[in-house]
């Protein structure tokens, strides 16, 4: 997701927000995923090459563990159990990983603490939605994977214009990209003489998402492929405002000195292209659109 430095729950449906509240209780356990329900993703060979290039702990300990906020649907969500992380970012990165050879751990954790617990070595990598950015590069070395923008969403039947949204109540996740936008917006509204935007800053996206349907907020704005995602599972409840905005790529995040280990993801990632995995993750969960030719450690960003 766009998420700046330090953008994801079970399955809406009809019945949303106790769903929602499920996710966000279970947030912080330490779960093993597999790829969730739905269509099967193929299994990825594992490439004795590319597993050579992992660092030695990580090898000897046959599994990666991954810091991610679970959170973040379809990217990363929790499954009905409350336990299990699924979505599109899981099912791609488990490939990733058995081209390396390894298994997965993927751990819920707080948006803001994942890069952090990265630098630390309390999480191997971070996987995440995290937008490649020249900040988040200073301290990590990051490998991309997706492309995708901002979009905007409000209550179906509303009525809000995005480059006009002074005086209206407006729902994003803590530290996203998404949180600078609204305030750079809020802030021409009052050097124009016009009331500023009420930006309301929530933990979890599902929490976001849930103050629209609820009427709290009048709209919210958030990753592409997560509005997408939302106005689809709500049933209805919401609908997408606008134009799709400010493009950028997602990565992976791992520790500054690992710029080799991102080499093998890199790698790993373009055996996955060529075989038509990589596809069929995407396509299983609707974001093909988002789709790269050419992944890339600590690509050049504006």
């Amino acid at each position: 997701m766009f998420r700046i430095s330090s953008g994801r729950r079970a399955v809406l449906g009809l019945a949303a927000a106790a769903a929602m509240t499920v996710s966000l209780a279970a947030c912080g356990e330490e779960t093993t995923s597999g790829t969730g329900t739905g269509a099967p993703v193929p299994s990825a060979a594992a490439d004795a090459a590319l597993a050579d290039k992992v660092p030695a702990a990580i090898k000897s300990a046959g599994k990666i563990i991954i810091g991610t906020d679970s959170t973040y649907a379809p990217n990363e969500f929790l499954d009905a159990d409350g336990k299990t992380v699924k979505g599109v970012d899981v099912d791609l990165f488990n490939a990733v990983a058995q081209k390396l050879g390894l298994t997965t751990e993927w751990q819920s954790a707080k948006f803001a603490d994942i890069i952090p617990g990265v630098s630390s070595k309390k999480y191997n990598i971070g996987v995440s939605s995290f937008t490649v950015n020249a900040e988040r590069m200073k301290e990590t070395t990051m490998v991309s994977y997706f492309s995708a923008g901002t979009q905007w969403a409000t209550k179906s039947g509303s009525t809000i214009n995005p480059d006009d949204a002074c005086g209206k109540k407006v729902a994003v996740q803590v530290g996203t990209v998404q949180v600078d936008d609204i305030t750079a917006r809020s802030k021409k509204c009052t050097e124009a003489g016009k009331p500023a935007i009420t930006v309301d800053q929530y933990q979890a996206q599902s929490d976001a998402t849930n103050a629209v349907i609820s009427g709290k907020n009048d709209a919210m704005l958030a990753d592409s492929p997560v509005c997408a995602y939302a106005v689809k599972q709500t049933n209805g409840q919401l609908a997408l405002v606008g134009d799709i905005y400010d493009s950028a790529p997602y990565g992976y995040v791992l520790p500054k000195d690992q710029a080799d280990f991102g080499g093998a993801i890199e790698k790993a990632l373009e055996a996955l292209i060529a075989d038509g995995t990589y596809k069929t993750i995407l396509t299983k969960w609707g974001v093909e659109a988002g789709a790269i030719a050419d992944p890339a450690v600590n690509p050049q960003v504006s």
